[in-house]
């Protein structure tokens, strides 16, 4: 269940949801139209999974992280059928300073040092989750999102990056229920629906009703530097 399935010659992205009997469903993410019986479907193995480290806030995505600006420069405003780019770039350097030193006993979780991401913006650096054990080394200095940054002594190399499966809930040791209000500056927000740092919001509506707006106002007015 839920790996990740290339369906048909032009290998659209899909995902196993159901299994009845010998019969697989699978949901794809992109237009079927055109798909016929007997073309190909391939296993790729592998859950659907994002890549979260350095470079998340400097691009626009879809719902599966394939970076859109990505697209639109090798193929323009249309995007084509299959085609696929990895969600950050790999080749950017970015300046790792390191807060954790060799000796340290860490676990998932832990900051191991920060990058400046944006000017306004430091993105942390943390071990992944179900990682554990004593920093053998950690350096400073200008690393891709693959470079090696660090190990621990058992071996466990250390990275800016690293992939989770969208399916598997990120674990924790307390989860600290939202207690501080998220200041939008919408009156009738901040006054009949107040929301809180940390939380979650939906704004229903239909075609035209300004959910977008209302979406670009928080980005530009609410108390906070991630929306």
């Amino acid at each position: 269940m839920y790996d990740v399935v290339l369906v048909g010659h032009e290998k659209l992205m899909g995902e196993v949801i159901g299994l009845e009997g010998d019969r697989t469903v699978i949901q794809v993410y992109e237009d079927t139209s055109g798909i016929q019986p007997g073309e190909p479907v391939e296993n790729t193995g592998a859950s659907l999974s994002v890549e979260l480290g350095p470079g998340l806030l400097r691009s626009i995505y879809d719902g599966i992280q394939r970076p859109l600006p990505v697209l639109q420069e090798s193929m323009g405003d249309y995007i084509q059928r299959g085609v696929t780019a990895p969600g950050l770039d790999h080749e950017a350097k970015w300046e790792f300073v390191p807060l954790a030193k060799k000796g340290d006993d860490v676990s998932g979780g832990t900051v191991l040092g920060t990058v400046q991401e944006t000017k306004t913006i430091v993105h942390k650096i943390m071990v992944p989750p179900l990682i554990s054990g004593k920093i053998k080394a950690l350096k400073k200095g200008k690393y891709t999102i693959d470079d090696v940054i660090g190990s621990l002594e058992d071996g466990t190399e250390l990275k800016l990056m690293h992939k989770w499966p969208v399916r598997v809930p990120r674990p924790f040791t307390v989860k600290h229920p939202p207690d501080i209000p998220l200041v939008t500056g919408t009156r009738t927000l901040d006054g009949l629906f107040p929301l809180a740092k940390g939380g979650t919001a939906a704004i229903p509506g239909g075609f035209g009703t300004g959910k977008t707006v209302t979406q670009q106002t928080l980005a530009k007015w609410s108390d906070a530097q991630v929306v």
